[in-house]
């Protein structure tokens, strides 16, 4: 039994003549938040239709569960739950009205509707006609429909588009509780990187249909290479000091010297050197660039 939720081998996907998504080989383990990332345009969302078999996919090259969507088909599609573009909520009807006809729907007990709303914290607005929600209730609502059957695999696509700042951190905290406390697989996509390094355990980067990069978190940041910022008096004295030293400098403005981050012991290695020898180190710490700049860097090399 294949340890990833999803696997596509060397997918590819044409809209008429143009390719969407090239050679494209996902591996998502199961109980991993994936963080699908890429511009808009990239493939993500076309993707996600091929993994919920909206688009058909050539045959052997998507596997869900370790099994090939296009043959089991219903059996692979029950064990996932989807939120792709906007959800499908009737407005004139209350949230807890919703889930109640999702539920009638799938053939589920009506009383899950409770638990449900009690998951994406919606209770008190149970019974408000969901056209008053706000967008991040909305999104919640969408979820919550999506989770109706207790599926394994949770397929967000772009989950936190047009939501305010409160409604990104309740949508945010639902998805890690989901991973860590109900043991969901979760594939997430959007384009704001921030966003998803907060979330995700493993990240896959496209771009014009193409896996530029594909890992856990802490392999992307290994790959932006670490500067040591020092914040320091006497600064062209200390950067002459530091370069007799043997370090490399980096960069250097007015307040701050940029070596090559190497190691915490190999910092404080450093900072007692400045100190003995009479420099005053006001901060010294570890900067890690963002998934944006990362992104430009791996886009720029491909």
């Amino acid at each position: 039994m294949s340890n990833f939720a999803i696997e596509t081998v060397g997918l590819n996907y044409n809209f008429g003549n143009q390719t969407v998504v090239k050679d494209l080989s996902l591996q998502v383990p199961t109980g991993s938040i994936y963080g699908f990332l890429g511009p808009n345009g990239a493939g993500k969302t076309t993707t996600i239709k091929i993994l919920l078999n909206l688009l058909q996919s050539p045959a052997d090259q998507v596997f869900v569960f370790g099994k090939e969507i296009n043959s089991n088909r219903i059996a692979t599609l029950k064990r996932v739950g989807a939120l792709v573009e906007q959800p499908a909520i009737y407005g004139h009807l209350t949230g807890k009205e919703n889930l109640i006809n999702r539920c009638i729907l799938l053939g589920i007990r009506k009383s899950k509707s409770d638990e449900m709303l009690a998951l994406v914290g919606l209770t008190e607005a149970a019974n408000k006609k969901s056209n008053k929600y706000s967008l991040g209730m909305k999104q919640r609502l969408g979820i919550a429909l999506a989770l109706v059957s207790d599926p394994e695999l949770l397929l967000l696509d772009e989950p936190t588009n047009g939501l305010d700042p409160n409604g990104i951190i309740e949508v945010r905290n639902l998805m890690i509780d989901l991973a860590t406390k109900h043991k969901k697989t979760i594939l997430v996509s959007s384009h704001l990187l921030a966003e998803i390094e907060r979330t995700a355990t493993h990240v896959g980067i496209i771009n014009k249909g193409q896996l530029l990069f594909q890992g856990t978190i802490n392999e992307l940041h290994l790959l932006s290479k670490p500067m040591l910022e020092i914040e320091i008096d006497n600064i062209e004295h200390a950067a002459e000091f530091l370069a007799n030293s043997g370090y490399q400098i980096a960069d250097q403005t007015d307040k701050k010297i940029l070596i090559p981050y190497t190691s915490s012991k190999d910092s404080g290695t450093i900072n007692t050197l400045l100190i003995q020898n009479g420099f005053t180190v006001s901060s010294l710490y570890q900067q890690r660039k963002d998934l944006e700049n990362l992104f430009l860097d791996i886009t720029k090399n491909n």
